[in-house]
């Protein structure tokens, strides 16, 4: 531990010039999310001309017709208006936050308001939650139009939109609850670490973020989910034979088996798993089932559990606390710098002791760039991970010595054909939209991936025979 404290403490020593250097931190951040803003609009604009051809890729012409075709071109030129449109005005939002100093002014709101009820600034963690509440006020104002829009507009004009009026106010009052109920004891906890482990905080943290982490994959599905969607038992019959099948020869510790009704909001369709190593639960769309064959559901399965049987989740978790890990450990040059904040129109009061929170926010907003890049580099090792599930599914066969399912390959080919068509998705898709935005291969990559392991798995066996 003593190691990891020194290595921390010569790259504090690295980045001492966050407290003496006098650099335009607002303006760097300024500069630099509009730089990633412009950038995605370019991307959009790169991509929006594809919508303008009038026939699919030539692996997919017998599978679209011209109606199906021309519904998904129309549904992704909206989609990409509105992304246009969006991004550009949350972007000159948050450009105005930082310009007007509305930060320092919810910092001194959540101050008055704490003074109010007798807490003064030595309850750092009380101001910090209050602050927290004026900041999520002040962001969730101008989002709930453009959800609002999003659903009964965008959605309800392409026939996906299931969400009455009332259903979206209650989820929005729902989420907020959540929010409120999970969000402000974890808040108050992480400060908390923070002040208590002092500058030695990263291992602890660390430690803290992981537990949590592993808490929320207890309670979603058991407390937070049925709020917002009922998962039933699916029903008996072929495809909960093949699943329970599925699992059991592949040793996947499947605990329980559950319909949920995705239809109730949206005619979008999907199956995942989730839960701890020795406890997994499997949820399939009640729009899924519908629209799909039982062999073909078989095979998007087999496609999820060949994620667990690489430990695809495992290695992302992995990946993402080395990421944690960095930011904790770049984080104190800035908590200990004064300047940093008055750089953001904070007090001389405030920036001689900066609130942990305040340093965080505005630390994040540094990093928007390098974040930006990581993306790309995490879209990039989550599209190996689907190739890798893909041809885990084709491989089955082998892997289970199950000669019933050496056509998984085609089955799986025909369930996400099937899920394209229903869900409108893009066809043609620009690389670097792709590259920058995608964290799975385009449908045309993954079927020509489908058709090149089952001609290698066919010619192998030819050889053995």
């Amino acid at each position: 531990m003593d190691l990891l404290h020194s290595q921390l403490a010569a790259l504090q020593q690295k980045l001492s010039f966050v407290a003496t250097d006098p650099i335009d931190w607002k303006f760097y951040v300024q500069a630099f999310s509009w730089g990633v803003t412009l950038f995605e609009s370019y991307l959009l604009l790169r991509q929006y001309p594809l919508y303008s051809k009038t026939s699919p890729p030539e692996v997919l012409a017998d599978h679209f017709d011209a109606e199906a075709f021309t519904k998904s071109q129309n549904y992704g030129k909206d989609k990409a208006k509105f992304s246009l449109i969006t991004g550009l005005l949350k972007q000159a939002l948050d450009s105005a936050m930082l310009h007007y100093g509305l930060y320092a002014f919810a910092w001194d709101i959540g101050g008055r308001t704490t003074a109010y009820f007798g807490y003064g600034s030595e309850y750092e963690i009380l101001q910090s939650l209050a602050f927290a509440i004026v900041l999520f006020v002040i962001s969730s104002i101008p989002s709930i139009p453009l959800s609002a829009y999003q659903t009964f507009v965008l959605e309800e004009k392409h026939g996906f939109n299931k969400t009455t009026p009332t259903l979206f106010v209650t989820d929005l009052l729902k989420s907020w609850a959540i929010g409120f109920v999970i969000g402000m004891p974890f808040l108050a906890a992480f400060l908390y670490v923070f002040g208590w482990a002092g500058d030695r905080f990263v291992p602890w943290l660390m430690a803290f973020l992981l537990a949590f982490q592993i808490i929320m994959v207890i309670i979603y599905p058991t407390v937070i989910q049925p709020l917002f969607n009922k998962l039933s038992p699916l029903k008996e019959g072929e495809l909960r034979t093949r699943t329970e099948s599925l699992a059991t020869k592949l040793k996947f510790p499947l605990k329980h088996l559950y319909e949920i009704d995705g239809s109730k909001r949206s005619s979008h369709s999907n199956a995942y798993f989730f839960g701890l190593p020795w406890s997994k639960h499997i949820v399939i769309f009640d729009t899924l089932i519908k629209e799909s064959k039982p062999d073909e559901v078989e095979a998007v399965l087999a496609h999820e559990l060949g994620h667990w049987y690489h430990m695809h989740p495992t290695k992302l978790l992995c990946v993402s606390q080395v990421h944690i890990f960095t930011i904790l450990a770049m984080f104190p040059a800035f908590l200990h710098a004064p300047q940093f904040l008055r750089a953001f129109d904070f007090s001389q009061a405030v920036s001689v002791r900066p609130p942990t929170i305040v340093a965080f926010l505005l630390f994040q907003m540094i990093l928007s760039p390098l974040e930006a890049v990581i993306g790309i580099a995490l879209n990039f090792l989550s599209r190996q991970f689907e190739w890798e599930a893909d041809r885990f599914a084709c491989e089955i066969q082998e892997r289970l010595s199950a000669p019933e399912m050496k056509d998984m390959g085609e089955r799986l080919s025909r369930a996400l054909i099937t899920l394209h068509v229903k869900n409108l998705s893009t066809l043609w898709v620009d690389w670097l939209y792709s590259a920058y935005h995608h964290s799975h291969p385009t449908l045309t990559e993954r079927l020509k991936a489908l058709q090149a392991f089952q001609s290698k798995r066919d010619g192998a066996a030819k050889k053995e025979l």
